[in-house]
């Protein structure tokens, strides 16, 4: 019982380490474009751009409720990490524009999505989720809502999105609704995921 509590504690050490140190690198940001939101069609966005070891690196806050937890990193390459310690499960970046739930796992999605919605005129609140299995925690908080699930070779993604029961919207092709904008347009992309919710 003993090693339990130490191993409990210890991780709730990590996790509040990992917040103060988001926290810091969020408050040496500035805001900028870069090279991964070019590659994925969004030239024209900006992000908090962190700069280490002369590298620009994206930053996305990671919250629970109202409280950061951590952040996501992605290098120019496309290179993705968390904090070590950090808490990602029920973490969730959140574009709000007070509208239906939309349930996703990628930040460059999350873009495309939001543009495709503006485009036709929808109402959105976008939750970016970071991994599939999260996005069934980030769903059980929620009254109901619609899922872009990517098409992974495993499946996961498809599953996850039947597992939690809502409409949900998955390319013709493996990858996810930022590489089908990117192969087929945003009009195409935003009719076909319309179609799926109407």
């Amino acid at each position: 019982m003993e090693k339990v509590r130490a191993s409990e504690q210890e991780t709730l050490r990590r996790q509040a380490e990992a917040a103060r140190k988001a926290a810091w690198i969020l408050h040496q940001c500035q805001f900028a474009h870069h090279e991964y939101l070019r590659k994925k069609g969004h030239a024209e966005e900006v992000g908090n751009i962190f700069v280490k070891d002369g590298q620009k690196l994206l930053v996305i806050p990671m919250r629970v409720g109202k409280n950061l937890v951590g952040v996501q990193l992605i290098d120019e390459a496309g290179g993705k990490k968390f904090l070590t310690g950090q808490r990602t499960a029920g973490a969730e970046f959140v574009l709000d524009n007070k509208g239906p739930h939309f349930l996703c796992e990628g930040y460059a999605t999350a873009l495309s999505l939001r543009v495709i919605l503006k485009n036709y005129k929808r109402r959105y609140t976008i939750h970016v989720c970071f991994s599939a299995g999260n996005m069934l925690k980030i769903a059980a908080t929620l009254p109901k809502g619609y899922v872009i699930a990517d098409n992974d070779v495993s499946g996961t993604g498809e599953r996850v999105a039947k597992e939690i029961g809502w409409p949900y919207w998955i390319s013709d092709q493996v990858g996810d609704c930022n590489d089908h904008h990117l192969r087929e347009g945003l009009f195409k992309t935003g009719q076909s995921i319309l179609a799926r919710f109407k």
